[in-house]
């Protein structure tokens, strides 16, 4: 049995936790949804899920991460719900302030309540997730094709490199588990790897873009070829502590300490576009991204495209 659901009658949860943008970019979302309710503060992404959950009075509801800013026209697309999909978790894709790429990390999603109540927690007493990409490879976690979002991560140097460095991290892992370098070469998909290159050098055309690429060379460096536990990137006090070290350097020194290391032990590419180059690389890359219809998945686009 297909069931249509306008997004517009979901209850739409703003998820805030220490976004330097939050304050105004909750009067944006408010503005643009009147009915959207707030959630701020929860420590640990598990835990922050399912205050959002028990904040809605629908059982399904949709997310948007403190740093994204929705595309008014998402809420006049509607879901579609058959015995496929009426249990699934949709995420779609959002485009990145700094470097312009489009996927899942930071868009909006809609969850059901029961997925979230049901989530396996894998939290640290002090509240920091020790596995929390595990759902990311839940069958009923769908990625979905279109982009109908904008994720502003680059308020301050600290979100910046913060941002960067998660990216930077995340990127290199094998559905989660760290590789060692020759494994990289060989698991990591090249659709990460791609990703991982543009985080690596595009961005120095907007404000705490150079921050943001530092942040990514330096999380990949630390997770690749130091002993460091990567674990940790889920840890935001630990984040704070790494920040420390490198607050008062200029990233362009941040990055070039590690780019040598990054070319020649994991051949990754150290290009260093410019303002130009980078506004450049963004502005032919958004042309090449075409929505397609909001319940159309991202995987489904890729086996067309590749033929499987």
């Amino acid at each position: 049995m297909t069931q249509t659901i306008d997004i517009a009658d979901l209850d739409c949860i703003f998820l805030t936790y220490d976004e330097p943008n939050a304050e105004e970019n909750w009067v944006l979302v408010r503005n643009m949804v009147p009915w959207a309710r707030r959630v701020d503060g929860v420590k640990g992404s598990d835990a922050a899920h399912k205050a959002a959950a028990m904040a809605s009075s629908t059982d399904r509801f949709v997310l948007v991460d403190g740093d994204n800013i929705p595309d008014i026209g998402f809420f006049s697309c509607q879901l579609v719900l058959d015995d496929t999909n009426r249990d699934c978790v949709f995420r779609w894709r959002a485009r990145n302030s700094v470097n312009g790429l489009m996927y899942g990390n930071g868009g909006i999603s809609c969850w059901t309540k029961e997925f979230v109540m049901n989530m396996q927690t894998h939290e640290s007493s002090d509240g920091s997730d020790e596995t929390a990409v595990e759902f990311c490879f839940h069958p009923k976690y769908w990625a979905m094709h279109d982009c109908y979002s904008t994720t502003y991560i680059n308020s301050t140097d600290f979100q910046a490199w913060r941002a960067g460095f998660r990216e930077g991290v995340k990127m290199c892992l094998d559905k989660g588990r760290r590789p060692d370098v020759t494994e990289f070469q060989k698991t990591v998909v090249n659709r990460n790897k791609d990703n991982l290159s543009i985080w690596h050098n595009i961005g120095r055309d907007v404000p705490n873009g150079e921050w943001c690429i530092a942040g990514a060379r330096m999380g990949t460096y630390m997770t690749m070829l130091t002993s460091w536990d990567y674990k940790q990137v889920q840890d935001f006090d630990e984040l704070k502590k790494l920040w420390e070290t490198v607050k008062d350097h200029h990233p362009n020194n941040v990055s070039g300490r590690v780019s040598s290391e990054l070319s020649t032990q994991l051949s990754l590419p150290m290009a260093n576009f410019q303002a130009e180059e980078s506004k450049f690389f963004k502005d032919f890359d958004k042309k090449q991204h075409k929505n397609l219809g909001p319940m159309i998945k991202e995987i489904d686009v890729i086996r067309q495209l590749e033929g499987w």
